[in-house]
């Protein structure tokens, strides 16, 4: 069988799953199919096609120029965009000036990005664009060199695009790039045929009918079971890593995956044992528990992390755990992680949080101070936001004054008025907080240095007592 016989076979197929992946996904959760609903315009004629070619010096992939010719060009999405990953594949010449201006030939030249860049190769290729003194004509120059020999092929949402590699060693290959030029990664797929079908194939399998973005493309696909077979068989590290990760981006596991996963953790160590920590906490939470808890000794941030992502309704099973190594945690990553378990526990926590309220680290203490501003009964815990008032951040003072938001005890006066004399004029937005602190007590930055504090009463509370006296 010929190349040109088996990508004619692929066509039909893709034909079939077109249909399965819109009957599949008949709530269009898919990401984008709301935009794309799955429709895919008039095929282009050969003649079409060439000319593109021609006007451009160039030979578009075998496999893309199919998908033109038997499957469809444009259709209704962004930029008038058919039926694709994210929000769709654009019509044949659409956008080719997204990446750089293509009346300087960028689009026939070499491309120089590969799979696997190291991030010193992508810094040194960006290196030049990002001096502030660079000409706009170099900066053009400098962009086409960095994306040259690739074909915009359609937007993922904000800077993000997938384009096509039309020369060298990765011709055919699909590419995502982040126009704000975060480091490009290639898709796993050999072809754009063989990258369009994997997107049906994994809208029929139910992985990508979900609430949340998907990114599709940026993990290996495949099933599960084929997946880890792979990560049996590879030989170096990252790659068995991007095994793990596409079975981590799954929608479901059967049992006899989830039984190989818990084995593997068990002789794992590193890395590879986190992935498989965290996918047995994202997939079967109850098989997973003891060895969280286990591993807490080792990791508590990842702990923390694996039980928000994927179980944060069990966050309670976490109170003791908490408590335990409350007094351990010293980094502001994993303080966040622990508060946010807290939070979602309906209790008050804030005893687990006052210590760190008065923390070397100035980000732990925002931290802390926010979090106690999210309690019920924040009254309570007056002194505390005392000391955040008389912190020597300005963004602590600032969290502060936001956390005690509908606390009105006059108490806080006489620091109110200290922030008011420091910040005489405005810093760090200081005093546009205050000044929504004081609007409670019929007070400003201004009218506040002319009271006194010791005898004032607000009026707004003694228009409150006469009418409760009369």
């Amino acid at each position: 069988m010929t190349m040109n016989q088996e990508i004619l076979n692929q066509i039909e197929r893709i034909k079939t799953k077109l249909i399965s992946a819109k009957n599949a996904d008949q709530y269009l959760k898919v990401f984008g199919a709301d935009s794309h609903k799955y429709i895919v315009g008039k095929t282009l004629t050969v003649a079409e096609i060439s000319q593109f070619e021609k006007n451009f010096d160039i030979e578009l992939p075998e496999s893309y120029k199919a998908f033109l010719q038997h499957i469809g060009n444009g259709g209704v999405s962004y930029d008038s965009s058919c039926a694709g990953p994210f929000y769709g594949i654009y019509p044949l010449g659409k956008n080719i000036n997204e990446l750089f201006d293509e009346t300087l030939g960028h689009l026939k030249a070499k491309c120089i990005l590969f799979p696997n860049m190291s991030d010193e190769y992508w810094d040194n290729l960006t290196k030049a664009i990002d001096e502030d003194d660079i000409s706009d004509d170099n900066y053009e120059l400098e962009l086409g060199k960095i994306f040259s020999g690739i074909l915009p092929l359609g937007s993922q949402g904000c800077s993000y695009i997938h384009g096509l590699v039309l020369n060298g060693e990765f011709k055919g290959k699909v590419v995502n790039i982040d126009i704000d030029r975060q480091k490009p990664k290639f898709t796993f797929e050999a072809t754009f045929l063989d990258w369009y079908e994997r997107w049906l194939d994994e809208i029929i399998s139910g992985d990508l009918i979900i609430d949340t973005p998907s990114w599709f493309g940026y993990g290996m696909g495949g099933t599960a079971k084929d997946l880890l077979q792979s990560y049996f068989s590879a030989q170096e590290f990252n790659a068995k890593k991007d095994c793990l990760n596409a079975i981590l981006k799954k929608a479901n596991l059967d049992i006899e995956i989830l039984n190989k996963i818990e084995e593997q953790y068990q002789l794992s160590s590193g890395e590879l044992k986190e992935i498989f920590l965290q996918i047995m906490t994202k997939f079967d939470y109850e098989r997973a528990y003891d060895y969280l808890v286990t591993y807490t000794k080792e990791n508590l941030l990842v702990v923390l992390q694996f039980v928000f992502w994927y179980a944060k309704d069990k966050s309670a099973d976490w109170l003791e755990t908490i408590e335990l190594n409350i007094g351990k945690i010293n980094n502001e990553e994993t303080f966040r992680f622990c508060t946010y378990l807290l939070k979602e526990i309906d209790m008050d926590f804030g005893y687990l949080i006052v210590p760190f309220a008065s923390y070397e680290n100035e980000n732990i203490r925002v931290s802390a101070f926010y979090t106690l501003g999210q309690l019920k009964n924040k009254a309570e815990y007056l002194d505390t936001f005392v000391l955040g008032l008389n912190d020597k951040s300005n963004t602590v003072i600032n969290t502060t004054l936001q956390a005690l938001q509908n606390i009105i005890d006059k108490k806080l006066l006489v620091h109110y008025k200290n922030i008011a004399e420091q910040f005489p004029v405005e810093q760090d937005y200081i005093l546009v907080n205050l000044n929504h602190r004081l609007k409670d007590y019929n007070l400003s930055n201004t009218s506040i240095l002319n009271i006194d504090i010791e005898n004032f009463e607000n009026s707004s509370q003694k228009e409150k007592k006469k009418w409760f006296r009369f």
